[in-house]
This record gives C-alpha cells, structure tokens and sequence, in this order.
C-alpha cells in the first residue's frame, strides 16, 4: 500500500516499507506463486463466488480463519512466527484478524483483479524497503524493489530476522537506518 501512494502521489516526498506484504500478489497467485495460473484463479473465483451467494442467503458472512490456537510441529515456519506474534498477549487484539477469526473470506476479493505495483517504477522519491532476512515474505520486497528506478533507493535487509520481528522487537527494527534515511531524503 504504501509503495502505491507514492507512485499514485508526488507529494511523498520519502516512503519506508517494512516487511511489505503484496496483498494483490497473494490473493491472484497464492503464497509463494503457486497457485499463479489462470485456471488456479478461476477455482478460486468460483469458490469466492459460491460462498458470497452462501452469504447473502444465510445474512452473515463466513471468516477465512485466523492464526490458529495450536500449531502443529510440521507446520511451516511464518505459521510459527504469526502465532508467537498474534496468538499471545504481545500481539493479540480483540479485533485482529490475525488474532481471531481471519478476514472476510470473500472481501479482500477484489485484490485478485487490483494489483497494486502496476506503477511503482514510476516513484521518484527516495525508497527504503525493509525485511528480515528469514521472512517468508521477503519475495514480496526483491520483487518490487527490482521495479523501483533511480539512485534514492535501497532495500536494507535485516540480517535473521523473520516477518514478525520487524513488528515489535526493538533491538531489531533498524530505527538508526531508518531515522537517517528521513533525516537525508526529507531536506
């Protein structure tokens, strides 16, 4: 979201993202692009489809599960680490979708037909990208750094740290390099 506000508005005159999540990008192709095929989306419009009609006949719409309460020892590592985050005192929130029940399942639909990195080469201003070098997101932040044009901009990576550290620990969020990159690029 925030690289598409600078792209959209030159009035940013600097944008830091910090384990950017390309939400579009996850919905059409699934995590890690393996559902990235036209008839991979069209199942998944159709099961969309079904379960909005669903919703309208039962007046209520359906949750797509939040992170779960126990986590399986097989389950992949970012499940591990969204549960350390959003099933425990530290990161829970009564109205999380993380912490509860999980989204809408039928309303972040629209993301599957709205990519939102159309225009990022287009940014002009200075970019900091920022990601843990262990998250199962940092695909999202290579790829559209590999868009951005220009000499103002960096992708800084946080030597092993995973998606959620970046949310919370202190001695780990790079607020020296943060702090600095708005101290040049804001003069």
């Amino acid at each position: 979201m925030a690289l598409n506000a600078a792209a959209l508005d030159p009035r940013i005159k600097a944008t830091v993202t910090s384990t950017m999540y390309n939400m579009s990008r996850v919905y059409a192709n699934g995590y890690f692009d393996r559902e990235n095929s036209a008839s991979d989306r069209m199942r998944t419009k159709k099961a969309l489809a079904a379960e909005r009609m669903a919703e309208y006949r039962r007046g209520t719409y359906a949750r797509a599960g939040g992170v779960i309460d126990q986590v399986p020892a097989d389950a992949p590592q970012f499940v591990k680490d969204y549960h350390d985050y959003y099933r425990t005192p530290l990161g829970y929130h009564k109205r999380s979708p993380g912490s509860n029940m999980g989204w809408n399942k039928t309303g972040t639909m629209s993301f599957m037909n709205q990519p939102i990195d159309v225009y990022v080469s287009e940014i002009e201003s200075p970019v900091l990208m920022i990601h843990g070098e262990k998250a199962h997101s940092l695909y999202f932040s290579k790829t559209e750094f590999s868009k951005l044009t220009g000499n103002n901009k960096e992708l800084y990576i946080v030597k092993g740290a995973n998606h959620t550290d970046l949310y919370y620990k202190a001695d780990v969020i790079p607020f020296a390099k943060i702090a600095e990159f708005f101290r040049t690029s804001l003069k």
